[in-house]
Order: C-alpha cells, then sequence, then structure tokens
C-alpha cells in the first residue's frame, strides 16, 4: 500500500489549536497520503442518550473513519494536567461501538501544550486511554512540544529543527507500519 489513509484526531476543538498544527506537521512528515480529519464535537457520552436514540451518527461516522484508516495520529493537548474532555468523551463513544475500531490500528500519540513539559502528562493519559482500546501504539520517543504559543511560525511550522526531526522520525515508523 503506497497511498494509504491517515486520520487525524485532535483533542482540542478549536481552529488555531497548536495540536491541529502539529496534526498537519504530522501528517505532511507522514508523506503521500489520504488525510482525513476526524470530527471529536460530539455530545457527551450520556448512557440514557445511548440507550433512547443509540449511538449518535456523528459518533458511527467517526467509527467508520477510523474502521477506513490505515494509520491514525492523536493530537493529545494538556488541559489543567489531564487529557482534555474532548478527547476522553470521544473515546468514551467509540468505545459503545461493537467491534473495537481502534484495535490493532497503527496508532502515535503527540502532544503539543503552552505548559513547560509539552503536555506531557495528557499524552500518558491518552496512551493509557488507548491501551484499552486494544490500538497498536507505535514505539518512539515522546513528541511533547512545550510553550506551544512559541513554537509554530506564522504558517503553523514547526520551529525547532529538533522537533521537526522528532516528529519525522515518527511518522516514518508509523508509515513502515502500513505500507
Amino acid at each position: 500500500m503506497t497511498h494509504p489513509t491517515l486520520l487525524l484526531l485532535s483533542g482540542s476543538l478549536r481552529k488555531g489549536s497548536y495540536n491541529r498544527m502539529l496534526l498537519a506537521q504530522a501528517a505532511e512528515a507522514f508523506g503521500p497520503a489520504d488525510v482525513i480529519e476526524g470530527d471529536l464535537d460530539l455530545p457527551l457520552y450520556n448512557g440514557d442518550l445511548e440507550e433512547a436514540e443509540g449511538v449518535p451518527e456523528k459518533v458511527q461516522a467517526l467509527v467508520a473513519q477510523i474502521k477506513d484508516a490505515d494509520a491514525v495520529v492523536v493530537g493529545s493537548p494538556e488541559y489543567n494536567k489531564g487529557i482534555t474532555g474532548v478527547l476522553k468523551n470521544a473515546l468514551d463513544w467509540i468505545s459503545r461501538v461493537p467491534g473495537w475500531p481502534l484495535k490493532d490500528k497503527p496508532t502515535v500519540v503527540v502532544s503539543a501544550s503552552a505548559g513547560r513539559t509539552g503536555g506531557e502528562t495528557a499524552q500518558f493519559m491518552a496512551l493509557s486511554c488507548l491501551t484499552q482500546h486494544q490500538a497498536r501504539l507505535i514505539p518512539g520517543t515522546a513528541v511533547l512540544i512545550a510553550g506551544a504559543m512559541n513554537a509554530f511560525d506564522e504558517d503553523g511550522k514547526l520551529k525547532d529543527e529538533t522537533s521537526q526531526k522528532l516528529l519525522a522520525e515518527r511518522m516514518e515508523k508509523l508509515r513502515a507500519e502500513v505500507i
């Protein structure tokens, strides 16, 4: 497979989020692919809603994207030393759909945060949650972009050469899993 499908999932809904910028850089570093951005703007998980109406269409659409993807990159921001509610909610909804769509799916988590650790705590939490989903987490040095408000240029590109190289290495490993 020389032209895989790469699914990007941002734990931030903000259009100008640093994690969306980082995911765009990840997709570029991944190389030629059909790149799809999953929509995590989902209703809050509520068992009563699920019982009354079933799994919402937006969740079903996200699950279909996951199933169709050859690889997944998750951008996990850190809010108050933890995973974002947006990302956790999406993972909770995904877990309600039979078949474990993330099972064995080659996956990498990257993080950009305004803080000085680059979202390290949130990334560990995201990895833990993804382990429960049985995602095939691709090992490698963590991509943690600290001081994200200063890490990207006006075009949304990473300024730091070391960060660029680290992200490229992670994406090369991910691509090798699906080619």
